[in-house]
């Protein structure tokens, strides 16, 4: 069979490098410029490659066609494609093919990462022989090629999904679903929700449904009347048919064969949103067997990803946490709410046409100061002058820290939550949060 794969990215070059080693005939092609390390691995297993262009001559040649998740539907080849009846597949879909191993699928608008890296550390901490992989930025496929694990942890985004067809989780985990990406979905909130929810598609009564119950949109779109698999609705706001569920400290698991009690006194998630995103976690550890104690256990030991609500310094009684990630409103309501200290928040950027009114009454009750980091911040400005007691602006982190420390007295929280993409100062939400945490590390070193 003749694969081309368009996209040499972590997914194409390792779906390349399961294909080579199944006997397929494989061809590379990336529009863009292939980063060195991919290219090195596709010459050591000698896969014919391209950058720079596609030859449409030789990808639809092929019998099949895998394109890495930020193609979309539209690009032109992949038009050209589907008229001629040339299935486009994604790498997930392609990589299941050839392994036994059980998958455990997360998806949702906000949260999947942390719930997808807990959900290993749960299982990982159990002794259960699992991997990580998919939108966290692990290959599935090369994964697949020594083929030596029973079980995968897999973050998928909509875009992965949406190239998804015969692929069945036996655990999948829906966390919410939230107006995202919706360009490439002509602006449809129906069709975005549709895409989150293939990844319950294909279940049986022996694959489990893990989503919120307390989410609307997933309400609204999930057809539980025709679903074939067993559905586990996890809840903080008391939803009737929750099978997961607060209690207190303790997380309560329902489900017949698989109840239990979980402490989650001894976690350092913060926040409401973490509240379900342990939930689901400590759902599907539930469902693999794992018992009680080696939750509550591994649930002590859980580092998060950085730059989400990351504690990274403590001077003076101040703590500073670094929430980088949190590019859009709702992902800073939640650091708002789930933060019980006063807090001096830095926030700003490039607005992504964001109304801050949501954020109005936790900012009133919560927020001390706002230091707006970023070229334009009128927005802001406008949104808060009349709530928060002291507003502040720079372009220049080092000094958004120091002047954070000036103003901050013992207790505080000096909170970086953007609302805001970073590219009017940073390359990206990482390269400001780490800016951010070398600037807390100054301060650190001086108390």
């Amino acid at each position: 069979m003749k694969l081309a794969i368009l996209g040499a990215g972590e997914s194409g070059v390792g779906a390349a490098l399961l294909a080579k080693t199944k006997g397929l005939e494989v061809f590379v092609s990336d529009k863009n410029e292939i980063k060195e390390q991919y290219k090195a691995k596709l010459a050591m297993a000698a896969i014919p490659y391209e950058e720079g262009t596609h030859t449409t001559e030789r990808i639809l040649a092929a019998d099949q066609i895998m394109k890495s998740p930020g193609i979309p539907d539209t690009a032109p080849i992949i038009q050209e494609a589907v008229k001629k009846d040339i299935p486009v597949i994604s790498e997930i879909e392609f990589a299941a093919r050839y392994t036994q191993a059980k998958f455990i699928c997360i998806t949702g608008t906000n949260g999947k990462t942390t719930t997808t890296l807990l959900t290993y550390h749960l299982l990982k901490n159990a002794g259960l022989n699992v991997s990580l992989a998919g939108n966290i930025g692990e290959s599935l496929a090369e994964k697949v090629i020594e083929n030596k694990y029973d079980y995968f942890v897999v973050e998928l985004s909509s875009f992965q999904l949406d190239n998804m067809y015969q692929f069945k989780a036996h655990i999948a985990v829906l966390m919410n679903i939230t107006p995202d990406h919706l360009d490439r979905y002509g602006n449809s909130m129906e069709r975005y929700a549709a895409s989150k929810l293939r990844v319950a598609q294909n279940m049986t009564g022996a694959d489990f449904f893990l989503f919120n119950a307390d989410d609307a949109n997933i309400a609204k779109a999930f057809d539980s009347a025709n679903f074939g698999g067993t559905a586990m609705p996890f809840s903080l706001e008391g939803a009737e048919n929750a099978k997961v569920y607060f209690e207190g400290k303790n997380i309560r698991v329902t489900e017949k064969f698989y109840e239990g009690t979980v402490d989650t006194s001894n976690s350092g998630l913060i926040g409401k949103h973490n509240q379900y995103n342990t939930m689901a976690a400590v759902g599907v550890a539930k469902l693999m067997g794992v018992a009680d104690q080696d939750i509550e256990k591994a649930l002590e030991t859980f580092e998060n990803a950085e730059h989400r609500l990351q504690h990274v310094g403590f001077a003076k009684e101040v703590t500073y946490i670094n929430d980088s990630k949190a590019t859009n409103v709702e992902a800073v309501w939640y650091a708002l709410e789930g933060i019980k200290q006063p807090i001096i928040w830095i926030a700003g950027g490039v607005d992504k046409g964001n109304d801050y009114s949501t954020l109005g009454e936790l900012a009133r009750e919560k927020v001390k100061v706002l230091v707006c980091l970023g070229k334009d911040n009128e927005k802001l400005k406008q949104a808060f002058g009349r709530i928060v007691p002291i507003i502040a602006e720079t372009t220049s982190i080092d000094y958004a820290v120091r002047l954070s420390r000036s103003l901050a007295t013992p207790g505080d929280v000096v909170l970086l939550s953007p609302a805001c993409a970073s590219f009017d100062l940073f390359d990206n939400y990482e390269h400001r949060g780490q800016r951010f945490k070398e600037a807390v590390e100054k301060i650190v070193l001086k108390k």
